[in-house]
């Protein structure tokens, strides 16, 4: 029986505010909130050891690839969005690339698509993007120097950790698969060759000795030094495709974030190719004709209903118009207001409708989302909100660990559209624009949101995991603080639903009320199921105490809000 996929996106959400916000002295307040209570505590130190926001989150970061390794590492990548103390916003995609010999039949054996190929071993893997992205925006805006941010996942992975829960099922759900790589074996299922417990200690040298090389030699370490060698050997003994020319090609893109409104609020988010940003906005617009709020406090399982049609659509739209928008054409108009009043006149609040289909943004070609698109933001001083997600998509990606790395290796050859029809790992279908082609980004889920508020200051920030239900995840923390005035912690907790388009479910939490379940059936939806529908976290303003952090309760991850003495951060340039 093949193990139980992941849903592997890490959302790491961290900031810190100028003390003059809620203080009369110049003490500052730093939040922070992971998946994992190691991370948790390493960037609170590096905060305490002069670190800013930004220093802080590439820390959580870069110790969860260490002590949650099965959801992201330095083998996979991530986006980050980052809102610094003058008000500019720097969007760094560090999104996996496809190798250079990388074609669009490759995943095709005699016609047919084979998904196993796209998810497991050497054609799985695309170029990782995170530790050059890291570096860059370390360079940009961080306080201390990268390998001040590297030493507390090094520390830990050689000297050892407990594995989490999380980690514990991981091994024992892909332990089979694993063997199949020696290397992986050895690195993640240790001497005696069996998966840890929960509670146990296990140590990742290999992975601390990858990590003291980059905080040695930079991200030239791993791009073009040993790393990228061990790579290029290892792929070419195994029939893989990704070389040391591929690393050492390897960019992070500056984007131009998403900004749209919602009832008075600005919604900040990430543009292609991620498609969180784009259906975030589309869905909020959607919605923006309902008294939500009234919705749920006189009929929940009607409001609910009314945001799964909305989910719908928007992800009907994604499965034909997203891809990168460095090959491929995009239209922003998917995001405008006048396109999700067409697509909400469609919407009925007495059945489930069909969607055959995705919609057409009229006149799209006219308004494109543009190509390599550069944005700098420089700060000088603390008030940053970072939001950080990064993964290697399924549970320990594509099981490969490169010899003596320690470095587990990304499936998110997955993510393209390895054939039109075939869904991917998470029952995604993806059409001519997410094809695969060399050195193009797979279409991501990943959603790093900040929202401000109708004076345009920072109000929340928010990330999660789950794949497709990291969109889903973020537009029900806004609705559900902004529509339903939840606390953070209740924004966080609430029951989820979730509609993909295909399969065409709407899936629902096990804490949702029976009677709402039977509502939906009668509403005509084909129902299911989820134990979880992801995971999150928020850090929100709050007027008392800085600050309000929250970790998803669906996980054992740790939030912190503290208020730390003065510290003097270094001003910063804002040239490439």
């Amino acid at each position: 029986m093949p193990p139980r996929l992941q849903h592997t996106a890490i959302a790491v959400a961290l900031l810190c505010l100028p003390g003059r916000l809620t203080a009369a002295d110049d003490s500052r307040w730093v939040a922070v909130a992971t998946v994992n209570p190691l991370a948790t505590d390493a960037a609170e130190q590096i905060y305490r050891d002069g670190g800013n926001a930004v220093d802080a989150a590439i820390t959580a970061a870069l110790t969860l690839g260490v002590v949650d390794g099965h959801n992201s590492g330095i083998g996979g990548g991530c986006l980050i969005l980052v809102r610094s103390p003058d008000g500019e916003f720097l969007a760094i995609d560090g999104r996996e690339t496809a190798p250079a010999t990388a074609t669009r039949d490759m995943y095709l054996r005699d016609g047919q698509a084979r998904p196993d190929l796209s998810q497991t071993g050497p054609l799985a893997s695309g170029t990782p993007g995170a530790v050059a992205a890291y570096a860059l925006l370390s360079e940009r805006l961080g306080a201390l120097d990268l390998a001040d941010l590297l030493a507390p996942g090094a520390k830990l992975a050689e000297e050892g950790f407990a594995v989490s829960p999380s980690l514990a099922s991981a091994l024992q759900e892909t332990e089979r698969t694993l063997r199949r790589f020696p290397a992986s074996a050895r690195e993640l299922l240790g001497e005696d060759n069996q998966p840890a417990t929960a509670g146990e200690t296990v140590t990742r040298r290999d992975l601390a000795r990858t990590y003291r090389g980059i905080a040695s030699e930079g991200a030239a370490w791993f791009y073009e030094g040993p790393f990228a060698e061990a790579t290029d050997k290892w792929m070419r003994e195994n029939g893989g495709i990704m070389t040391a020319a591929d690393l050492a090609a390897y960019r992070p893109q500056l984007r131009m974030p998403i900004h749209s409104r919602y009832r008075g609020r600005e919604v900040v988010g990430f543009p292609p190719p991620s498609s969180g940003g784009v259906h975030v906005a589309q869905m909020l617009n959607m919605l923006e004709g309902f008294d939500l709020g009234q919705m749920f406090a006189d009929d929940p399982a009607l409001a609910k209903h009314l945001v799964g049609e909305v989910m719908k659509l928007a992800f009907a739209d994604r499965a034909y118009w997203l891809g990168d928008s460095d090959f491929v054409d995009v239209p922003r108009r998917l995001a405008s207001v006048g396109y999700a009043k067409q697509l909400a006149e469609g919407i009925s609040l007495e059945h489930a409708t069909d969607v055959p289909t995705h919609g057409e943004p009229p006149q799209w070609r006219q308004d494109l989302f543009g190509r390599h698109t550069t944005h700098i933001a420089a700060a000088d001083s603390d008030g940053y909100w970072v939001a950080i997600t990064a993964t290697v998509n399924t549970t320990f990606g594509s099981k490969v660990v490169i010899p003596g790395t320690g470095v587990v290796m990304n499936n998110e050859m997955d993510d393209f559209a390895i054939h039109p029809g075939t869904p991917n790992a998470f029952g995604l279908i993806g059409a001519e624009n997410n094809s695969v082609f060399a050195g193009k980004r797979p279409l991501s889920s990943m959603s790093p949101t900040i929202v401000l508020d109708e004076n345009g200051e920072p109000l929340l920030t928010v990330g999660a995991a789950g794949g497709p239900k990291i969109i889903t995840q973020v537009l029900w923390a806004i609705i559900n603080t902004i529509d339903r005035g939840m606390t953070p912690q209740q924004a966080i907790a609430a029951p989820r639903v979730h509609h993909q388009w295909r399969p065409n479910t709407l899936s629902y939490e096990d804490t949702t009320p029976a009677a709402e379940v039977d509502r939906f059936r009668k509403l005509g939806h084909d129902v299911a199921e989820l134990p979880s529908a992801g995971r999150a976290q928020m850090i929100a303003r709050d007027p008392e105490h800085g600050f309000t952090a929250v970790f998803d309760p669906r996980i054992q991850g740790k939030a912190t809000v503290e208020r730390l003495a003065p510290s003097r951060v270094p001003a910063l340039s804002s040239q490439p």
